[in-house]
């Protein structure tokens, strides 16, 4: 886990994760069961609680390599939702990383957009990552495009159980 927070600032991509999620509210429902709860700002309420619960699933996730695992590891709560459980939802198991498909430097800051796979609905998504410069290496601290992402795979599920 030490290695892994030396090139990922858990706490500062968790803490952006919550609040991107708690931005797509009414969009959860068909995500999450009982997505509808957090509709209102209830998540807001509860962000310190969720930023923890989310470290700890990564740090389950890191130590398994296993997405179940780590959403498994998540504490139960009054509003149940899991980050990783998320997460799965727009990189599933089945998912491949395709290759980098853009990066752009803007001073000590980086963006770089991974394209990965998604066979459950036939296409690919780019996820654009932000990295600091931190000495002699980079390092990731927000997923930039997660609410984003969020709502293009809300849909995509919405037109797969449609049909």
């Amino acid at each position: 886990m030490a290695t892994f927070e030396k090139y990922v600032d858990v706490n500062s991509v968790t803490t952006h994760l919550v609040d991107d999620v708690a931005q797509q509210g009414s969009m959860l429902t068909s995500l999450l069961p009982g997505g509808s709860l957090l509709m209102g700002g209830a998540m807001r309420l509860i962000k310190p609680t969720l930023a923890k619960a989310a470290h700890k699933e990564v740090q389950r996730y890191v130590e398994t390599g296993s997405l179940e695992a780590a959403a498994a590891a998540a504490p139960k709560r009054m509003v149940n939702i899991s980050l990783t459980g998320l997460a799965s939802k727009v990189v599933s198991p089945d998912s491949e990383f395709k290759g980098i498909k853009y990066t752009r430097e803007e001073g000590d800051n980086a963006f770089v957009g991974l394209e990965v796979t998604q066979p459950k609905y036939d296409t690919t998504m780019v996820v654009e990552v932000k990295m600091r410069r931190q000495g002699d290496h980079w390092q990731m601290t927000q997923i930039t495009n997660s609410g984003e992402l969020l709502r293009h795979v809300a849909l995509l599920e919405k037109k797969r159980l449609l049909n």
